[in-house]
């Protein structure tokens, strides 16, 4: 199997990076970190990788709204080369805070294919609290992100406090027509929050809690998978271990989140 290379970026208040290198890695891949102004200064170190992760964190401590930032020095200094590197046959990933610069790029949804069109906002929670909680989510069926392949359902924490997804309703309608949504979340029993919290912790629309773009390529998500790698992370992992030895069964080594990353590692088999 090939080995793809992953981008980790860092700086201004990135703070998800060793966490989603470890995960990459962990599923086969070979992650750097690289600070934004490493790439600035060398753009075409961009060609030598096949997946760009943009983690979670606080970059420039949200301070303009969450990942405006970050999105508006990536559009004033790297413009062409994003182009160039969704062009290709590549991957792009953002976790919580990157999924807000994703966003503020304009790369999710991808509707127009113009970078620095955000076509979508992630507001402030409903309570406008930051919540920091596990949630499930139910992947949906048909969505042709690469990043969901074969899986059903997933138990993950969120930490943010603006994940809270709105669109106009033309919009919501072309998300939702196309099958852009990757992820709603859900009931630990099953079926979607319907905007209950906690399970829908932010309010988000449609219960929406991760979009891709038509390729399936681009996905940013509000969830944190990066920390549910280990099995011994989640947070009943404990219960879990009885529960599954009570019943003859083996525990698992492995949390639900690495298989996000392991579809993107096998995309480039």
């Amino acid at each position: 199997m090939a080995v793809p290379n992953v981008i980790v970026l860092t700086g201004y208040g990135i703070n998800c990076d060793d966490e989603t290198r470890f995960a990459f890695e962990k599923a086969g891949g070979h992650a750097d970190i690289i600070h934004v102004n490493d790439i600035i200064d060398n753009p075409s170190i961009m060609d030598r990788y096949q997946i760009f992760s943009f983690p979670g964190g606080f970059s420039y401590g949200d301070d303009t709204g969450s990942g405006k930032a970050l999105a508006n020095r990536i559009l004033n200094n790297l413009r062409e080369e994003f182009l160039s590197f969704i062009e290709r046959d590549t991957l792009m990933l953002g976790i919580c805070n990157g999924f807000q610069v994703m966003v503020n790029l304009g790369i999710i949804p991808g509707l127009d294919g113009k970078l620095g069109s955000p076509r979508v906002a992630l507001k402030h929670n409903n309570n406008s609290r930051f919540v920091c909680r596990w949630v499930d989510l139910e992947i949906e069926k048909g969505a042709p992100s690469v990043f969901v392949r074969g899986i059903e359902r997933l138990h993950v924490p969120v930490a943010h406090g603006e994940g809270n997804l709105y669109a106009p309703p033309a919009t919501l309608e072309r998300i939702e027509a196309g099958r852009l949504v990757s992820m709603r979340y859900a009931n630990p029993g099953g079926g979607r929050a319907m905007g209950e919290f906690p399970y829908n912790p932010n309010g988000s629309l449609n219960d929406i809690a991760a979009v891709c773009d038509s390729t399936g390529r681009l996905m940013g998500m509000m969830p944190h998978p990066e920390r549910n790698i280990l099995f011994t992370q989640r947070d009943d992992w404990t219960f879990l271990r009885e529960k599954y030895r009570r019943e003859g069964k083996d525990v698992p080594a492995e949390g639900e989140g690495l298989a996000i990353f392991r579809n993107a590692v096998e995309y480039f088999a």
